[in-house]
C-alpha cells in the first residue's frame, strides 16, 4: 500500500480568492502527493439581498460567475496537471444553509459545473462519478453547519473534520471556532454524529483562500491507496481508506480485527492494532468507541541506543513583508538520510474581507524545493514574517536520519555550516539569526529518536454497546 499526503479542499482565485491557479497548483506539488483545487459554485439558500447583506451576496455572486464563465479553463488546466508529478481531482462547492457547506471531488475531467439546491442532486446529475464532502462541519445548524438529520454516507464516505476554520471533532476539543462564520456548536461535532450512528471517514484539508493547497497547519488527509494514479486515489477515497491530520504527515496502521481503515468488521470480540509513526515525540494515544473517550496511552520512551532520529529544522521569522530565500543542506555521514519531509506555508487567507477581496495572481508565487538521496538533502524555500505569535508562517523540514551517537550532520544554510554529532541534537538543537535585529532566523530543533516517535498497542473490546459500534 502507498500512503499518500494531499488536500482536498483549498481555493484561489478561480473564483473569489487569491493566487494563480497555476501558483496553486505548484504550491502542491512542491510537498503534496494529491490536490483538489475548489471553485465556490452556488448557495442555493442564500440570505435575501438588503443593505446589511449586500457585500456578502455581492461578492459571493460575482466568484461564482468566475467560475461559470471559466470552467472549462479551470477544468482543462487541473487536467493537464494530473499525472505531472501531482495527482489532481476536480472540485467546487456548495453553500448551503440547510445541508451545510459541501465540496464535489470527482476524477472525471468532463464533470459538468451545475446548479441544484443539495449535495445529492449535484451526486446524481453531474454527469460524472462524484462524491459531495461536507466541510466545516461544526458551525450552527441552519447557520452552513452540517446537518447530520440529512447526511448520506453514499454520497459522503468521509468528513472534512479539520481546516483553517478549527476542528470539529468534539466541542470541547482543540482547535476551536474563531472565524466570523461563528462558534463550534457542539450538536454539529463529528463525536455527535458518531453518537447519532453515523458512518463516514475523516479527512484534513485547509480551505486555504489564497492558492497554496496543505498549508502547514492548517490541515491534512492522509490515503492508503493500492498506487500512485488518480484511479488508486480514487477508489481509496470511495472506500474510506483515509485519516485527517493537523499538521505533520504521521503515519498511522489501524485495524480491527485485520480489517482496515474504512472497512467493516464483524464479531462481539475486537481486536483494535495501532502502530504510529510521527515527526515528534508522541505525547498520548486516546482511543474513542461511538464518541466517547474509552483509554489513553502515554507511552513512556526507554533507554536504549541511538538507531535512529528526527531532525526539524525550522527557517522564517523576521519583519520583512517580501519572501525571504533560504538555501541549503544537511549532509549525513556515517549513517544514512531515510526520508525527509517538508512542510511549506504561505500568505495565510481563510476568506475574502470587504476592503480587499481581489485576485492577486502573484500572492503566494514562492520558490520551494526539495531534492534528496540517502546521503544529502538540498533545498531552496522562501518564507514570510509570521502574522502574530499564534499565527507562525514558518517552513520547515523534517529530516530522518538512520545512525548512531557518532553519526555527523553537517548543515549549511545561507552560506553558513555548523557540524554535530546526532548525540548532541538529540542532548540540545540550536539556532541562529541573519542579522541583528528584527532579524530572520532559523532553528534546529532538539532532535527525537524512534523510540519518541513511533507508538505499537493492541487493545481488546468485547463489549458490544449496539448493532455497529
Amino acid at each position: 500500500m502507498e500512503l499518500l499526503f494531499g488536500d482536498l479542499h483549498n481555493h484561489c482565485g478561480i473564483t473569489y480568492g487569491y493566487g494563480a491557479l497555476h501558483h496553486a497548483l505548484d504550491n502542491a506539488a512542491a510537498h503534496l502527493d494529491f490536490a483538489a483545487i475548489t471553485g465556490h459554485a452556488m448557495w442555493p439558500d442564500m440570505p435575501p439581498r438588503n443593505d446589511e447583506t449586500a457585500f456578502v451576496i455581492d461578492f459571493h455572486e460575482a466568484g461564482f460567475a468566475k467560475l461559470r464563465e471559466h470552467w472549462d479553463e479551470v477544468r482543462a488546466q487541473v487536467a493537464a496537471r494530473n499525472g505531472q508529478g501531482l495527482i489532481t481531482l476536480q472540485s467546487y462547492e456548495m453553500h448551503s444553509s440547510r445541508y451545510g457547506d459541501h465540496h464535489l471531488l470527482s476524477p472525471d475531467d468532463h464533470v459538468q459545473l451545475i446548479y441544484r439546491d443539495s449535495p445529492a442532486e449535484l451526486v446524481r446529475d453531474c454527469g460524472a462519478e462524484a462524491i459531495a464532502i461536507p466541510h466545516h462541519v461544526g458551525y450552527v445548524p441552519g447557520y452552513r453547519g452540517i446537518s447530520w438529520a440529512d447526511f448520506d454516507e453514499s454520497i459522503s464516505p468521509f468528513v472534512e473534520v479539520h481546516s483553517k476554520h478549527g476542528n470539529a471533532m468534539r466541542a470541547d476539543g482543540p482547535f476551536a471556532y474563531y472565524h466570523d462564520m461563528g462558534p463550534r456548536d457542539p450538536r454539529n461535532t463529528v463525536q455527535e454524529g458518531l453518537r447519532q450512528g453515523k458512518r463516514f471517514s475523516f479527512a484534513g484539508s485547509t480551505d486555504h483562500h489564497a492558492g497554496f493547497p496543505g498549508a502547514y497547519g492548517d490541515g491534512l488527509t492522509a490515503v492508503w491507496a493500492d498506487g500512485r494514479t488518480r484511479g488508486d486515489l480514487w477508489r481509496a477515497l470511495r472506500l474510506g481508506r483515509l485519516y485527517a491530520l493537523t499538521g505533520d504527515k504521521m503515519i498511522c496502521h489501524l485495524t480491527v480485527n485485520d480489517v482496515p481503515m474504512g472497512a467493516q468488521a464483524t464479531g462481539t470480540r475486537r481486536t483494535i492494532a495501532c502502530r504510529i509513526q510521527g515527526e515528534a515525540r508522541i505525547a498520548r494515544v486516546m482511543l474513542y468507541k461511538n464518541g466517547e473517550l474509552i483509554d489513553v496511552q502515554a507511552p513512556l520512551p526507554a533507554q536504549r541506543p541511538l538507531q535512529r532520529a528526527k531532525l526539524r529544522l525550522e527557517m522564517g521569522w523576521g519583519n520583512d513583508e517580501a519572501p525571504f530565500r533560504w538555501e541549503g543542506s544537511l549532509h549525513v555521514k556515517d549513517g544514512q538520510l531515510l526520508n525527509v519531509h517538508p512542510y511549506y506555508r504561505g500568505r495565510s487567507v481563510l476568506s475574502p474581507t470587504q476592503h480587499n477581496i481581489s485576485s492577486a495572481d502573484d500572492v503566494n508565487k514562492l520558490d520551494n524545493r526539495l531534492t534528496y538521496n540517502g546521503q544529502q538533502a538540498q533545498f531552496i524555500t522562501e518564507t514570510l514574517r509570521n502574522v502574530s505569535t499564534l499565527h507562525p508562517l514558518t517552513n520547515q523540514y523534517v529530516f530522518d536520519v538512520a545512525g548512531d551517537e557518532n553519526t555527523q550532520v553537517t548543515l549549511t544554510i545561507n552560506g553558513v555550516t555548523k557540524q554535530a554529532r546526532l548525540r548532541d541534537i538529540v542532548r540540545c538543537g540550536w539556532g541562529d539569526q541573519v542579522k541583528p535585529w528584527h532579524s530572520q532566523a532559523w532553528l534546529m530543533h532538539t532532535a527525537v529518536t524512534a523510540l519518541e516517535f513511533t507508538f505499537e498497542h493492541t487493545w481488546q473490546d468485547d463489549k458490544p454497546q449496539r448493532d455497529a459500534d
